[in-house]
């Protein structure tokens, strides 16, 4: 049995969810999302659009694998539409700064040019002090996404910890070279 499967998501009051066929479409006030769910291989209950709970038709090791995942991808498109997800950056280094221009974000990562990141729908960007870049939006892949992209631009070093790490992240130095 699927311990993350057999939980019941509980949806929120401004979030409404409605099933067409195979697509449920989940609508809330920071937009819409629709899920593709097999209803051959899994059985939806959604009770009085307050809780919704997906459940196996026949159990055997395939079913089970996929249960616990389907809820999770209902479980985040319900958050991403009440509340959203956000993932706040952090640059660290001399001369390191970011600026928003139009619909691209502008870094200065210590190379000979500036980097320009086109920013994608659905995304919005904001950056606080030159330092701090907060990515909202209200798909968690999404915003995963461009959070691990932007990263991936100058990853931390272990030396003298210069990069863009997340807000949080944890970065094991080194010590340097000794005589």
């Amino acid at each position: 049995m699927s311990k993350i499967g057999k939980q019941n998501i509980i949806i929120p009051e401004k979030v409404k969810v409605v099933l067409n066929n195979n697509i449920l479409n989940i609508e809330g006030p920071l937009g819409k999302k629709s899920l593709n769910i097999d209803l051959d291989l899994f059985e939806l209950n959604i009770i009085d659009n307050k809780e919704v709970s997906i459940k196996p038709k026949k159990i055997n090791e395939e079913i089970k694998r996929i249960w616990g995942m389907n809820r999770s991808l209902l479980n985040n498109a319900i958050i991403g539409t009440s509340k959203g997800y956000e993932k706040v950056l952090e640059l660290s280094g001399v001369g390191y700064r970011a600026a928003i221009k139009g619909k691209t974000l502008n870094l200065q990562l210590g190379f000979s040019h500036d980097i320009n990141f086109d920013i994608p729908e659905g995304i919005t960007i904001v950056v606080e002090k030159q330092v701090n870049i907060s990515i909202k939006g209200n798909d968690k892949q999404q915003v995963g996404m461009i959070a691990s992209k932007i990263k991936s631009l100058r990853p931390p070093e272990p030396y003298k910890g210069k990069g863009i790490k997340e807000r949080g992240q944890y970065i094991i130095r080194k010590e340097g070279k000794k005589k």
